[in-house]
């Protein structure tokens, strides 16, 4: 049986260079704050406001490091209290999304796309990946039970690589759904 622990994606940004000195100036370096469980990742001491039609959201953590292209990662009722519809996709696979605005101490950047709800997923090494026989892009189900909220969650994709640890990605909505707290673990479930 493989079993990984749980972990709430929050809202979050993900910034390409370009665009973190466009929001804090000229020159502009992310600040680590907190390592994440992903071993190459972690949130910063930088802050944005993501700006949609109907509303705002003030004080949106970015992580780091920087990417190739701007990710903004929120749930679904982020995305329709913001006014934009939700769109479920893979980070990175941004072509197409709606955007917003960032707002930050030194500038504005509006983006034409980028705004993801992150479909859920689960990071695991090669070696994990090979001893429960997962392979990456894989759609497998993930149970989870004991919470009083017991739930079958579908549609999760396998994400392999050597720099990951294990673990699943769902957002606030989902954590909300199974009652999620720290430390939780679930069962991972091949279709």
């Amino acid at each position: 049986m493989a079993k990984v622990i749980i972990e709430t994606s929050a809202r979050h940004v993900h910034l390409t260079q370009e665009a973190l000195e466009v929001l804090f100036g000229a020159g502009a370096t992310l600040t680590e704050k907190k390592r994440l469980s992903q071993p190459t990742e972690f949130s910063t001491e930088e802050r944005v406001k993501v700006v949609g039609p109907k509303r705002e959201i003030p004080n949106v953590m970015i992580l780091g490091p920087n990417r190739s292209a701007v990710q903004v990662e929120v749930s679904a009722t982020d995305a329709r209290s913001l006014g934009i519809t939700p769109v479920v996709r893979e980070s990175g696979d941004v072509a197409g999304t709606p955007g917003c605005k960032l707002v930050g101490p030194a500038g504005e950047l509006d983006i034409a796309e980028g705004v993801i709800v992150a479909k859920r997923h689960v990071h695991m090494t090669p070696a994990f990946a090979d001893e429960h026989g997962f392979t990456n892009g894989e759609i497998i189900n993930v149970k989870v039970e004991g919470t009083g909220r017991s739930a079958l969650l579908g549609d999760v994709v396998c994400r392999v690589r050597d720099t990951f640890a294990e673990a699943i990605h769902i957002d606030t909505d989902e954590a909300n759904t199974v009652s999620s707290a720290p430390g939780m673990m679930c069962e991972l479930i091949k279709n």
